[in-house]
């Protein structure tokens, strides 16, 4: 199989990814694009490693380790959105950003404004 075969699907699948994290504003929507572009990474690795024939299966163990990292950055994020949703009852994205306090923020100013002054 020629090389330029599976880098065409490994583009795809990285475009479809990068699409969902900008288009896209569900939280679960960003993960499986995420995950897309993390399998079009594995794609890249084990078809350069395929092609260069050396024996080591150095991409075929980067593939493996992205895989790992993958599962854990899908457990770690589906256990934020799942705290997400059970805080504000969406999975919105932009929802998440309302949960930061706005209290810091004016404690903040006074202590730049004490500074200041001092």
């Amino acid at each position: 199989m020629p090389l330029i075969l599976p880098l065409l699907l490994a583009v795809a699948l990285f475009c479809i990814g990068v699409y969902g994290v900008l288009a896209r504003r569900n939280a679960i929507t960003l993960l499986i694009s995420f995950e897309l572009m993390l399998n079009a990474v594995n794609l890249n690795l084990v078809a350069f490693d395929a092609w260069r024939l050396d024996g080591l299966a150095t991409g075929q163990t980067l593939a493996v380790f992205v895989i790992t990292l993958a599962a854990a950055e899908i457990g770690l994020g589906l256990a934020i959105v799942l705290l997400l949703f059970r805080g504000h009852g969406s999975v919105d994205a932009d929802a998440a950003r309302d949960l930061a306090e706005q209290d810091t923020s004016v404690e903040l100013d006074a202590a730049v404004e004490a500074e200041k002054a001092s």
